[in-house]
């Protein structure tokens, strides 16, 4: 074996996600296995456009009490179950044992309705609409990150049951804490050390000239030819890709390629109506690629918490090297019905996947950018095979 050619198409190997220090088994071979495991039921797609027992429809009235405000567009309220809550918090005991330590955590949860309409998603919504949703989170970022005691704000979206979505109107939600959690930490950590340690290419550079790890990869990822690389979608401003180390099967890393931006409030005008735009192409394909409401969890990672009003300039302030992304993770594998599942190896030792990143690109550009349900069919063009990936991968 040893003068056949590695091939990363058929051979297994191990991909390094340089954010995080870990790695990923990649095992394309693996691709025609059958399966006989668990299925999912099906995504409801004929959803009202108002439920009048829907906690977050307007006008209705939430689990807890409150009455929601007749809201044409946006709306943000306060979690009614938050998983943290405000300070002041009673502090820790004494540690019975080096080993278990406890350290509290104050912060608060918030939740965005991003339409009134009950049956929308980000898909199903038009970009100026997206925009507005957009402008919530800049509100929302900044007021959080402004209080006293508040070190992390995380912007998140879960869509669809099998991603925990416990309502399927569409809203999202944000979770300021008084701790940065461990995973935005280690790729801060990882992102600082990459600036400290790369000499400066000739692609975007962070604060204080220094290299950034996400400008120099997504630099070179616009330069892989079309056909062979992972990228899913760009446009003036942004690129959407599968990125070289993905875990899910349709995994997409969304970031700005033309400068280097630590987070949303330092996004132009015009960049933000480019992310509503490709947010939208994305979840367009998302929902195209099994004729299903594609279910995900998103977030968005940058700057823990916005720059002060007394701030250094952007390209001076160290605390910019955070570079803005998106993480989308979805669940399903091949079909609308049949998810990925972290289970076993990949619990124990590390992730593992059978598509590669540059098939899973190629399926992803490949889809229409018009949503399947503005699509006018016949009774003789539906097929029994809706939702199903034909290539069984």
């Amino acid at each position: 074996m040893a003068d056949v050619q590695f091939d990363p198409t058929t051979h297994p190997h191990r991909r390094l996600n340089p954010l995080t220090g870990e790695h990923v088994l990649v095992s394309p071979h693996r691709t025609k296995r059958p399966w006989l495991g668990q299925t999912e039921p099906p995504q409801q797609s004929n959803l009202p456009r108002y439920d009048p027992q829907c906690y977050l429809c307007p006008g209705n009235t939430r689990a807890g009490g409150q009455q929601n405000e007749k809201y044409e567009h946006t709306m943000i309220f306060e979690n009614d179950y938050a998983a943290v809550l405000p300070p002041p918090g009673p502090a820790a005991p004494p540690a019975p044992h080096p080993l278990l330590t406890t350290e509290p955590v104050q912060g608060g949860c918030d939740v965005i309705c991003f339409h009134p309409r009950h049956d929308l998603t980000l898909a199903r919504l038009p970009p100026k609409d997206i925009e507005r949703i957009i402008e919530e989170w800049c509100t929302i970022y900044k007021r959080r990150g402004a209080q006293e005691g508040i070190k992390y704000v995380q912007i998140f979206e879960n869509k669809g049951a099998m991603m925990g979505c416990s309502n399927p109107h569409p809203h999202g939600q944000v979770w300021s804490l008084s701790a940065v959690p461990s995973l935005p930490a280690t790729e801060l950590s990882n992102l600082k050390n990459y600036s400290l340690s790369t000499p400066p290419s000739d692609a975007p550079r962070g604060p204080l000239n220094r290299a950034c790890l996400l400008c120099d990869y997504v630099h070179f990822e616009v330069t892989v030819a079309r056909d062979e690389g992972r990228v899913v979608l760009q446009n003036d401003h942004w690129v959407a890709l599968v990125p070289w180390w993905a875990i899910w099967p349709f995994e997409i890393m969304l970031l700005p390629y033309k400068r280097h931006v630590p987070s949303i409030v330092h996004l132009t005008p015009e960049e933000k109506t480019s992310f509503a735009d490709i947010l939208s192409q994305v979840t367009i394909r998302y929902d195209n690629l099994f004729s299903c409401s594609f279910a995900y969890s998103m977030g968005i990672h940058q700057r823990p918490t916005p720059p002060k009003s007394d701030a250094l300039p952007e390209d001076q302030d160290e605390e910019n090297l955070a570079h803005l992304h998106l993480h989308f993770a979805p669940p399903l594998l091949r079909s609308a019905s049949v998810r990925k599942f972290l289970v076993g190896f990949e619990l124990m030792a590390e992730p593992q996947r059978d598509l590669t990143p540059e098939q899973a690109a190629q399926r992803l550009r490949g889809l229409s950018d018009l949503h399947y349900l503005n699509v006018p069919q016949s009774a003789d063009n539906v097929t029994a095979t809706e939702g199903v990936d034909p290539t069984n991968s």
